[in-house]
């Protein structure tokens, strides 16, 4: 439920002597056909503009393996707004409607250019340390309103650490959001489990979608979390991811060595017994990983 192709920095990779597409693409078919062959037959894709969204790119991938990617439309930042929409909407010099509002609409009715009708299937925008920046609530503001028009489901990036699902939570709800039409990303991030029982039982779908990025929160605190939300009865309100990516401009590739779990295969070959192990049931784990996205996706009316 949270799984990038491609996170790029668009104007650095285009003028970097390492970046080869070609490569690129053929190393992503390779590695999502793996998570093919071992049962998953979706991912879902929720980078935005400002994640360096090329869909394009991703219809090349998609037509190679036999996996529904499922991309998305929205605007992605932890403070101000790309400089395309500085000046372009509400109190501005002209006061215009936010033309990020229609542009997200035409992604999820019409098509993404280039795609030859490609159409988005939820919407994403972030909050992180910076807290409710005037631009993030301007984006989020702009995310709901979407959804309002179209019922397509929303996805946050959040940062717990900082209890940013709250303010997500005063601003989603002010615009009349049903917070079950959301998932709060990076949710599993954080062994708060107040924090994180107030935002389930709001409604809010808690994504524990970082599993293998270690250096942020263990695998072992991660399925410790799960098993103990799953124990409370939230199974019906959490799904699993690793947020990994095929490739990921932003981290110098010796990272890796520090994540040597963060792969597209971690949660089917370690997360899954470890959480059995847990005493999570199978039921519980088909709800994470089946039921929760089905219905995320299935429930789409405009309101």
């Amino acid at each position: 439920m949270h799984e990038h192709v491609f996170v790029l920095t668009p104007d650095v990779h285009a003028n970097h002597d390492e970046w080869d597409e070609e490569s690129a693409v053929a190393a992503a078919v390779s590695k999502l056909a793996e998570l093919a062959a071992a049962g998953y037959d979706t991912i879902v894709d929720p980078t935005v503009i400002g994640l360096g969204r090329y869909v394009p790119r991703i219809v090349r991938v998609a037509q190679q393996v036999d996996l529904a990617i499922i991309v998305a439309t929205g605007v992605y930042t932890y403070d101000t707004v790309p400089f395309y929409f500085r000046l372009r909407g509400p109190g501005l010099l002209p006061d215009l409607p936010d033309p990020m509002v229609d542009m997200f609409i035409r992604d999820l009715t019409i098509g993404i250019p280039g795609t030859g009708g490609v159409r988005a299937g939820f919407l994403k925008c972030a909050i992180d340390e910076y807290g409710m920046t005037r631009d993030v609530e301007r984006i989020m503001r702009a995310v709901a309103r979407a959804h309002r028009a179209t019922g397509a489901p929303i996805t946050v990036h959040t940062h717990p650490a900082s209890k940013s699902g709250l303010e997500v939570h005063r601003i989603l709800s002010a615009e009349g959001v049903d917070p079950r039409r959301v998932v709060l990303g990076h949710s599993g991030d954080t062994d708060d489990l107040s924090y994180l029982v107030e935002l389930a039982d709001h409604g809010y779908i808690l994504g524990m979608d970082r599993f293998g990025i270690d250096p942020i929160a263990p695998t072992e605190q991660r399925v410790r979390v799960v098993a103990e939300l799953a124990g409370r009865g939230y199974a019906d309100r959490m799904v699993l991811s690793q947020d990994a990516a095929c490739y990921f401009d932003w981290l110098d590739p010796a990272f890796a060595g520090a994540t040597p779990n963060w792969t597209y295969l971690h949660i089917e070959r370690d997360v899954l017994p470890a959480l059995r192990d847990s005493g999570v049931p199978e039921e519980q784990i088909d709800q994470m990983l089946v039921d929760n996205p089905r219905r995320y996706f299935e429930t789409v009316e405009p309101y």
